[in-house]
């Protein structure tokens, strides 16, 4: 009976490296994309583009790939959708209501009170 268990253990052993071989190397290969968007965005420095404009659009197109997979695979994001949708509808949800509340009580002047319109030119 003990053999029995002490298999048993091993095979589930055996599934528990499995499973930790498959996140390093997940791991590995997103520090290796990681490292060419690095050098990736090392080499755009060199690169003359034509306007401002170009330059940071390129530059937040490479920050934003390397954000997602910073955010995605190592904080763990991509496994937890429905908390994260869960938080943004949460969200939406409070900044609807706080811009509703301003407005409202945008007009809302206390007695006696004078608006003055400031001029600009």
């Amino acid at each position: 009976m003990s053999q029995h268990s002490t298999s048993s253990s091993a095979s589930h052993g055996d599934d528990h490296d499995h499973d930790i071989a498959a996140h390093v190397r997940t791991y590995m290969i997103i520090f290796g994309a990681l490292l060419v968007g690095t050098i990736l965005t090392v080499a755009m420095y060199y690169v003359d583009f034509s306007s401002m404009a170009l330059t940071v659009a390129v530059a937040l197109f490479i920050a934003s790939i390397k954000a997602f997979l910073v955010a995605g695979y190592f904080m763990h994001l991509l496994s937890e959708k429905k908390l994260v949708y869960g938080v943004l509808v949460l969200s939406a949800i409070f900044f609807v209501a706080l811009m509703g509340l301003t407005l409202w009580g945008s007009n809302d002047l206390p007695r006696n009170s004078v608006t003055k319109t400031l001029y600009v030119p």
